[in-house]
């Protein structure tokens, strides 16, 4: 009797009272109100940002160019032809690049120096006034980038699209008011001077395509493709 009391005893101990659950810690769930209000933000941004480079490239594609005047036509000269004056600045304006560029090598702590300026106003010549940009306008390379891709691809250079990127990007950022600082070359293909783009159309200090479309007319006249001209570019360090 005893020893069925004593086990009796111990199961009573081992087991848990009746009625009583044991309580475990809840988990923190990883959604807190906070993330949700910073990853709807992030999405917003980025659909936002989305949105905007579209419709700039659609908006800059779209925009007609402004067709020159007879007295204009009369002022151009061929825009693709060699220039062997313009060849000698900007074989001057690149190796003042380089020499910089090995200083800046030297000295870690020296800001490294940027070839391109992004003007505040276009730039005149060749008979043209410089020109005003207009009120609350500003670049957009991204924009800028899809339409080059695009319309180089319309020219059957989908495949030297690497090239062309990289080229420009070295040149100008893709920026149409960028300017370089040694030579004047202006707009994202960087014609020296600007106002040989003024073939492609009247508007050319501001209008991101008109400058696309004369850059590939000059790449395909001097260079052939996307990728001779980067050659040259990395060759000599300009194009």
């Amino acid at each position: 009797m005893r020893d069925r009391r004593s086990r009796r005893d111990g199961d009573d101990d081992a087991a848990p009272p009746r009625g009583r659950v044991e309580q475990r810690p809840a988990r923190k769930s990883w959604f807190t109100p906070k993330r949700v209000v910073v990853i709807g933000l992030s999405f917003a941004v980025v659909a936002a940002l989305g949105v905007f480079t579209v419709q700039t490239m659609r908006e800059n594609a779209a925009t007609p160019a402004t067709p020159l005047s007879l007295n204009e036509l009369t002022r151009m000269s061929d825009p693709f032809a060699p220039d062997a004056e313009a060849d000698a600045l900007k074989a001057v304006a690149a190796q003042a690049q380089r020499e910089r560029d090995i200083k800046a090598a030297r000295n870690k702590s020296a800001p490294k120096w940027d070839s391109v300026k992004i003007v505040k106003s276009a730039p005149g010549g060749g008979g043209f006034a410089a020109h005003a940009f207009p009120p609350g306008s500003q670049p957009n390379p991204g924009s800028n980038k899809a339409l080059g891709q695009e319309l180089a691809a319309a020219r059957g250079w989908a495949g030297e699209w690497g090239c062309l990127e990289k080229l420009w990007d070295r040149e100008s950022h893709w920026n149409e008011r960028a300017m370089n600082r040694s030579s004047g070359a202006y707009g994202i293909p960087q014609a020296l001077p600007g106002s040989k783009m003024a073939s492609a159309g009247g508007d050319w200090q501001v209008n991101a395509a008109t400058q696309i479309k004369w850059g590939l007319g000059y790449i395909a006249a001097r260079y052939k493709t996307p990728c001779g001209a980067w050659a040259h570019s990395q060759a000599t360090g300009w194009y």
